[in-house]
C-alpha cells in the first residue's frame, strides 16, 4: 500500500488575462523555495489566493509574514540589480537580504 504525502506548502495563485484569470498552484516542501516562489509571483503581479502549510490555510498573520519575506527578497534583488551591488552590500546598506 502506498501513501500519498501532502507537500508541506501549497500556494494557490491566478494568472490574469484580459477577460479571465487562470488558477494554478505550486507545491513544495521547502519553506525558502515557497518564499522564493511567492517573490516571483509578486514580481509578475499574479494574485496570491491562499498559502497552505501541511493542508491547512495559513492564518492571516502567517500569510502576511510569508508575503512580507517574499517582498523583502524581491526588494533586495531589485536593489542589487539596480545599484550593481552584491547581496552582502545590500544587506549592510539596506538590510533586506538574508
Amino acid at each position: 500500500m502506498t501513501s500519498t504525502m501532502l507537500a508541506k506548502y501549497r500556494i494557490e495563485y491566478s494568472v490574469p488575462f484580459r477577460r479571465h484569470a487562470q488558477s494554478n498552484h505550486h507545491l513544495t516542501d521547502d519553506p525558502v523555495g515557497a518564499t522564493e516562489f511567492l517573490s516571483e509571483l509578486l514580481e509578475r503581479g499574479f494574485r496570491v489566493a491562499t498559502i497552505q502549510h501541511e493542508g491547512v490555510a495559513l492564518q492571516p498573520n502567517e500569510f502576511d509574514r510569508m508575503l512580507k519575506s517574499a517582498a523583502e527578497m524581491l526588494a533586495a534583488r531589485h536593489l542589487c540589480r539596480s545599484l550593481g551591488i552584491s547581496a552582502e552590500e545590500e544587506r549592510f546598506r539596506f538590510g533586506f537580504a538574508g
